[in-house]
């Protein structure tokens, strides 16, 4: 059980990676990575949002929407439940960091109440259901997620200022190199594919 809990979880940081190999929320990952106290204060607020998030959606979805018992099936409400339950961890979470850490509140400005659409929340929640997962694995992988987003929005935001200092040509200049650096960092990813399986043995 440990090994398979150690497969998932750093399956989700180096070969599922839910920025560079799945492409989900990418807006944040562009939007605040330029400098690094914002993207690692987004990647842990996005990391806390997603395992609460889980911890609420995976026994909804089990006992609620789709229960073993067929009693009812209201699968088809699960994203309009789910992306419900993700509002109102964001509000509160919000609400705890423009009380008690209005820097990183302001730091984050428009970015933090996006929070709530971010495909990568919403994702992991959805995945951890499709993939089968009991409620431990799908704790361990949103956790896995969270630590994947933030390796994926530190490096990014190294790499981002290595290259404003290069001084690239005008023509690629701003969105385009940042888009170009982005495309590197992800296929600097690709390399990981098969790794965790071959150091734990599954």
């Amino acid at each position: 059980m440990a090994v398979e809990l150690a497969v998932i979880f750093f399956s989700m940081i180096l070969v599922d990676n839910y920025v560079l190999v799945q492409f989900l929320g990418i807006c944040p990952f562009l939007g605040v990575s330029k400098r690094l106290d914002s993207a690692v204060g987004m990647s842990l607020a996005v990391t806390f949002v997603m395992v609460l998030a889980t911890a609420a959606t995976w026994p909804i979805q089990m006992f609620l929407l789709t229960p073993e018992s067929g009693a009812w099936d209201m699968g088809y409400l699960q994203t309009i439940v789910f992306i419900l339950i993700i509002a109102v961890l964001v509000q509160l979470l919000e609400s705890i960091l423009k009380k008690y850490i209005p820097a990183l509140y302001k730091s984050l400005g428009v970015y933090l109440p996006l929070i709530t659409t971010n495909c990568t929340i919403l994702g992991v929640t959805v995945l951890n259901i499709d993939n089968g997962y009991n409620f431990l694995e799908s704790i361990v992988c949103a956790a896995g997620a969270g630590i994947g987003y933030l390796v994926a929005m530190v490096l990014f935001s190294g790499v981002r200022r290595r290259v404003e200092e290069a001084m690239p040509p005008k023509c690629f200049k701003d969105l385009p190199i940042t888009l170009v650096a982005a495309a590197m960092v992800s296929l600097s990813f690709m390399g990981f594919g098969g790794i965790v399986e071959n150091i734990f043995g599954v």
